[in-house]
């Protein structure tokens, strides 16, 4: 231990102490080693200088572990109210220091009633006065331009709820009190996320007109063929489809178009882009702005439905690209937060077409789709790149695999996979009744998969057997522990795993606090 906390202090030194990672990790070691390491003030001090110093973290998260160490800490020194209120303030109401069992830097939040949220709450100015972003209040970010003369209100894209689009729009207008009314809004595309809530807008008198691509109705088939109850653990328990298949487009558009709404131009240029194929780029030109929607997706669709494409997404790429936007704006904040800047994207687009390549290869080598993944596939020219890139190319290379994979193979696949019909509880009998597996037994191997690092193999034995335990409360606490570790892992990169791990174990993460917080601690 003494050679870790070396570690970093040496980390401290050669970053100047300024670096926030670093004293991040300083801090969150120090406060969980035993006491008699004597570290607990060398550890308040680094946390209370990453919550005075927030704006160099990675985002807002990263703040999560701050507040719930600073909790303990302050527990530990009997300082009960500001314990209280950085617990609050982590949204890790339900966890102590003894069990949990994870740590998580993921500004996510997941509720049962109101689904998954991406970022905390607020409203960001884009362009002042004009261009309007509101982070948080559902699964998907709302934007609102106000437009030049000042006297119309324009949404780019609908929601996810109506609910939820009240609740959005109710805050811009409590924020900007001379908020003109709303008379058009744009859709970028036809998935739940975008149009589920225009019956709040279609209620507003008199109604905004609505625009979007005239091959709607095909994204809406798709829409309609996924799994209700999937969708409320994305999307919440007040969402309803029926508000998504209603949506109909007042103006439809198939080619590319000019719109001056107020004095305000907008260009609207249909695309097929990588998620769906009614997708439609939004462009400011005088403003610099592009609304893209979801065209880079990473699950180059719903992973859900069958959809999404590979060539849409390099060719949006480079329609993207022509228009230099100032501004690349999103369906949802981590996108605009990854896929920052044209010139990364470029970068990008190389390194996924020697991914698609490389993944065509192996599946005429009959490979199979697990191995893919495991043959960890890095481009020989991904080492020159930004670091931006090496994360977006880790963030899509799961994805793109995948749906590769699932578009260029039958329902027969490499390595025998779909011959058969078996079941989960087929191969629970397999394990429990031919092998003769106890429950102590299940238990013990996947403890050992868990601390192994093998948390898919652990939950998939887990799914296999434990029906045939349901009692057994060490299965069920490694069960939850196997899922809390596969929230761990993929938070940065994965948040609709994250959602679907979440859901299995019922667990709930309550928006972090994103408001600058006073520091009130006393330190030695």
């Amino acid at each position: 231990m003494r050679d870790t906390l070396k570690l970093l202090d040496e980390a401290k030194r050669l970053s100047g102490g300024e670096v926030f990672v670093t004293r991040w990790m300083s801090g969150l070691v120090r406060a969980q080693v035993p006491g008699f390491f004597g570290e607990r003030d060398a550890a308040m001090q680094d946390l209370v200088w990453c919550v005075a110093h927030a704006d160099k973290a990675p985002h807002a998260g990263w703040l999560r572990e701050v507040y719930f160490h600073l909790a303990a800490l302050h527990r530990q020194r009997g300082e009960d109210a500001a314990a209280r209120r950085y617990q609050a303030l982590s949204g890790f109401s339900g966890f102590t220091s003894e069990n949990k069992a994870a740590t998580f830097t993921t500004p996510f939040s997941e509720d049962a009633v109101a689904g998954h949220t991406f970022s905390p709450r607020s409203i960001r100015e884009v362009v002042p006065g004009t261009v309007y972003v509101l982070y948080g209040f559902e699964f998907t970010e709302y934007y609102f331009v106000v437009s030049a003369d000042r006297r119309e209100l324009i949404a780019v894209d609908a929601g996810t709820r109506a609910d939820a689009a009240r609740a959005a729009h109710e805050a811009l207008r409590a924020r900007v009190p001379s908020l003109p009314p709303l008379t058009t809004v744009l859709v970028t595309h036809a998935h739940w996320d975008h149009v589920g809530g225009q019956r709040y807008f279609r209620s507003l008198n008199p109604s905004p007109r609505f625009i979007g691509r005239s091959n709607y109705k095909d994204e809406l088939a798709h829409d309609a063929m996924a799994n209700p109850a999937l969708l409320q653990r994305f999307f919440g328990k007040e969402f309803q489809l029926p508000d998504v298949l209603n949506y109909r487009p007042d103006v439809a558009i198939d080619r590319p178009t000019e719109l001056i709404v107020g004095g305000t131009r907008f260009e609207l240029l249909p695309t097929r882009g990588g998620e769906t194929d009614d997708a439609l780029l939004i462009h400011m030109p005088e403003q610099g702005v592009l609304f893209v929607g979801d065209i880079l997706m990473p699950y180059l669709g719903a992973p859900f439905v069958e959809e999404g494409s590979v060539d849409g997404l390099l060719a949006a790429i480079d329609q993207v690209d022509a228009l230099k936007p100032r501004h690349l704006l999103h369906g949802h904040e981590p996108l605009t937060r990854i896929f920052a800047s044209t010139a990364m994207l470029d970068d990008l687009g190389v390194q996924l077409v020697w991914l698609r390549g490389e993944v065509l290869r192996a599946m005429q080598d009959g490979k199979e789709r697990g191995a893919i993944h495991a043959a960890n596939l890095m481009p020989p020219t991904l080492e020159r790149s930004d670091s931006s890139v090496h994360l977006a190319y880790l963030v899509f290379r799961e994805n793109m695999i995948n749906r590769l994979f699932d578009q260029n193979s039958g329902y027969w696949q490499n390595g025998l996979h779909g011959l058969d019909a078996l079941t989960d509880a087929d191969r629970g009998e397999a394990l429990v009744d031919y092998l003769g597996v106890s429950d102590t037994q299940l238990a013990s191997a996947t403890e050992r998969m868990v601390a192994d690092g093998k948390h898919e193999l652990a939950t998939a034995v887990l799914r296999w057997a434990q029906p045939r335990f349901a009692n057994s409360a060490r299965l069920g606490a490694v069960r939850k522990l196997a899922y809390l570790r596969l929230m761990e892992k993929y938070q940065e990169f994965n948040p609709f795993k994250f959602i679907v791990y979440a859901g299995e174990i019922g667990q709930s993460t309550a928006p972090i606090d994103a408001s600058p917080v006073e520091v009130n601690a006393q330190l030695p």
